[in-house]
C-alpha cells in the first residue's frame, strides 16, 4: 500500500502561483510513476502530468504545457506540481496518484490515489 497526502491547494487569482505537494508512505516511493489529476464539477478527472520514477519522463496535458512543471525528490517521498499563469479553467480539485508502472497516463493506470486538494483560480 501506498499513502499519498496532498498539500498546497487554494485560492488564487488568474495569473498567480500555488504550487501542490504529494508525501507518500508506505511502500517504496521510488519504485512508482507519480501522476497529478484534476477534476472539475460536471467533468471527469484528467491527468494533468505524470513523472517517471527517476523524472527521465515526464508528461504534460496540453492544457498546462509551458505553465505547470512536475518534479519529485526521492528522498523525500514527494511530488510536486508548480502551476504558474494559472487560470480560471484551471479550477478543480487536483489529485496525486501512484503507479506501478513505468509510465502512466491514464487514470486507470494507478493504483493509489491521494483525497485532492481544491485549486480555485478566480477571474
Amino acid at each position: 500500500q501506498v499513502q499519498l497526502v496532498e498539500s498546497g491547494g487554494g485560492l488564487v487569482q488568474a495569473g498567480g502561483s500555488l504550487r501542490l505537494s504529494c508525501v507518500a508512505s508506505g511502500r517504496t516511493f521510488i519504485g512508482h510513476v507519480m501522476g497529478w489529476f484534476r477534476q472539475a464539477p460536471g467533468k471527469e478527472r484528467e491527468v494533468v502530468s505524470a513523472i517517471s520514477w527517476n523524472g527521465g519522463s515526464i508528461y504534460y496535458v496540453d492544457a498546462v504545457k509551458g505553465r505547470f512543471t512536475i518534479f519529485r525528490d526521492n528522498a523525500k517521498s514527494t511530488v510536486y506540481l508548480q502551476m504558474n499563469s494559472l487560470k480560471p479553467e484551471d479550477t478543480a480539485t487536483y489529485y496525486c496518484a501512484a503507479s506501478g508502472l513505468v509510465m502512466a497516463v491514464g487514470a486507470d493506470e494507478y493504483e493509489y490515489w491521494g483525497h485532492g486538494t481544491q485549486v480555485t483560480v478566480s477571474s
